[in-house]
């Protein structure tokens, strides 16, 4: 009995490593005969690598399609596609005539061949798409496996750029067991024929195109041993128009218009009624459109720093409105202009922004009615002849009646006229503080231009130089 068992595992030791070199022999040209050989030599032997010796090296080629973009999301980091996966190897020994079995391939289902174990390393999800039972076997011993992946994978997501952002996803291919000894990935076709074959099948034209694929074959080195692996680099390139049209017009919208409010006099206009009422708009604005924008913790988008300076210019605007209509209205209460605010402002300040300082009048006021002591001297002079004629009337004379209600109505005037000018054209500190004022609104009004500007064409270079790297 022990001889027995000896000479089985001696014959299964060297049974093994050649049970694949055999060539089929048909016994007719019908399917049903090619099925009957592949039983009774290929099926049994579906535990083991197809391999002469189970130190040989199997070469597995892949290659895949994407057929389309499914979807990202930016809050869990992840990249859903839909990929048609294409594994090829080789059953060494295996042959057939195509003339003597009456066909050159056949299909065969999957559970009765040995099928390597690839696997992406970025699977964040069970595969979801439809199973495909069958394969190709060639008569030359060659196995063509398609079949077709939804794949859900982890990917870093960089999205400071958004809306022009551009994503480089990779989708690892390697067995989740066989060493690089076992089995070696080799890359079925170029980066360039996948990308245009992509390109030709894609079926999805969503938010996301498909603006490249790269593809290289790396290996991943443990401590037992390495691993083969054919990395993809699947790279793709937003569509901004959505955005652009409802976040990023509207904002320079109501930015150009809170541009255009300085132009607004302040001390004639309410202008702050006006700033807070587009500060109001810009915020139901931004709370309407939030649900646009990509939430992660990873990092902040540039859309969202241009949307917190905008708004913060918008306030800090407000704020000078408030300040200047302040001194406009409140001038008349404040004490004489400081030397050196005066020099500041009103020689060098108002050159820089255009605004001269304005020219002492030369307006002479003159009085028409006559002296008040002349007047009084007249008086005295008609009382002391009306003593001094020892004749007093009863009656007030009707001539000095009407002297009294002139010389009141002139006083009433003068004193009419003096506070009319006084409010029209002010003290001199109270015009030097409304010229102040004039000079500043015009200087934060440069300096809003300014950093606005800066800011915008800063974040659109930065724009442009990310959206322009695959273009």
């Amino acid at each position: 009995m022990t001889n027995i068992t000896t000479a089985v595992l001696i014959f299964i030791c060297f049974a093994l490593p050649h049970s694949f070199l055999a060539v089929l022999n048909c016994t007719s040209h019908s399917p049903d005969a090619l099925i009957n050989a592949l039983e009774e030599n290929l099926f049994p032997k579906k535990l083991v690598r197809p391999v002469k010796r189970i130190s040989d090296t199997l070469n597995i080629t892949i290659s895949i399609t994407v057929v389309g973009i499914l979807g990202v999301n930016e809050k869990d980091q992840s990249l859903t596609t839909f990929l048609w996966q294409v594994l090829e190897w080789d059953i060494e020994g295996l042959s057939w005539d195509k003339e003597e079995c009456g066909s050159e391939r056949v299909s065969v289902p999957r559970e009765k061949l040995w099928t390597p174990d690839i696997r992406i390393a970025e699977f964040m999800e069970e595969d979801k798409s439809p199973k495909t039972p069958y394969v190709y076997l060639y008569n030359t011993g060659h196995v063509f496996d398609d079949k077709p992946v939804r794949v859900t994978s982890s990917c870093q997501l960089e999205i400071y750029t958004f809306p022009f952002d551009i994503q480089n996803c990779s989708l690892t291919f390697e067995s989740f067991l066989h060493f690089a000894a076992d089995i070696e990935m080799i890359e079925g076709t170029t980066a360039a024929e996948i990308l245009r074959g992509s390109r030709e099948v894609i079926q999805t034209n969503g938010e996301w195109e498909l603006a490249g694929i790269n593809v290289a074959p790396t290996s991943l080195i443990l401590q037992e041993a390495r691993y083969s692996e054919i990395k993809y680099f699947i790279i793709l390139r937003r569509r901004p128009i959505l955005y652009v049209v409802n976040l990023l017009i509207p904002s320079c919208f109501l930015s150009t218009l809170d541009i255009f409010t300085f132009l607004l006099p302040p001390h004639s206009v309410d202008r702050c009624s006006i700033k807070v009422t587009l500060i109001l708009g810009y915020t139901v604005f931004l709370l309407i459109m939030n649900d646009l924008l990509p939430v992660t913790g990873y990092s902040t988008p540039l859309l969202n720093v241009l949307f917190s300076v905008s708004f913060a210019l918008m306030v800090a605007s407000l704020l000078e409105t408030v300040f200047i209509t302040n001194i406009q209205l409140s001038c008349s209460h404040y004490s004489t202009v400081p030397h050196w605010l005066r020099v500041l402002v009103l020689r060098y300040l108002a050159v820089v922004v255009c605004l001269p300082p304005q020219k002492k009048s030369n307006r002479i006021t003159v009085s028409l009615h006559p002296p008040a002591i002349a007047t009084n001297t007249s008086i005295i002079s008609a009382n002391e002849l009306q003593r001094n004629s020892g004749y007093t009337p009863s009656v007030k004379p009707l001539q000095d009646l009407t002297l009294d209600e002139l010389r009141k109505l002139s006083t009433d005037l003068t004193a009419i006229r003096n506070q009319m000018e006084k409010h029209l054209n002010g003290t001199k500190t109270t015009q030097e503080w409304s010229m102040i004022a004039t000079v500043m609104d015009r200087v934060l009004f440069g300096v809003y231009i300014v950093f606005i500007s800066v800011s915008f064409i800063t974040i659109v270079c930065i724009w442009m130089s990310s959206y322009s790297y695959i273009m």
